[in-house]
């Protein structure tokens, strides 16, 4: 997995993990550099991407979501589907409460 210096990335596809379908729903849903990941809900992000293209798409795409956020939050590199399990919890934790 490439180890990119986080700090100057400048195109979404330098994220691990982040591939030109991935980085053209970041697009999609207004996120356009790298930083304007920092801070957001990979969750929501799902959500609005889901409601953009009115269709539901694989819960991956949250997985995917979820390393990129966290790799630009500071996180190390990591395979997307390392965020699976952690995805499935809090997926059930949010379906218990509704």
């Amino acid at each position: 997995m490439k180890n990119p210096n986080r700090e100057t990335l400048s195109q979404l596809e330098d994220i691990p993990n982040v591939g030109k379908a991935i980085g053209g729903d970041f697009r999609l849903i207004g996120i356009d550099h790298p930083d304007k990941l920092i801070g957001k809900d990979p969750f929501d992000l799902y959500e609005i991407l889901c409601e953009k293209t009115g269709i539901r798409h694989d819960p991956c795409v949250i997985d995917v979501f979820m390393s990129a956020v966290d790799f630009m939050e500071g996180g190390e590199p990591k395979p997307w589907w390392s965020f699976t399990k952690e995805r499935k919890s809090k997926l059930l934790t949010i379906k218990v409460k509704s």
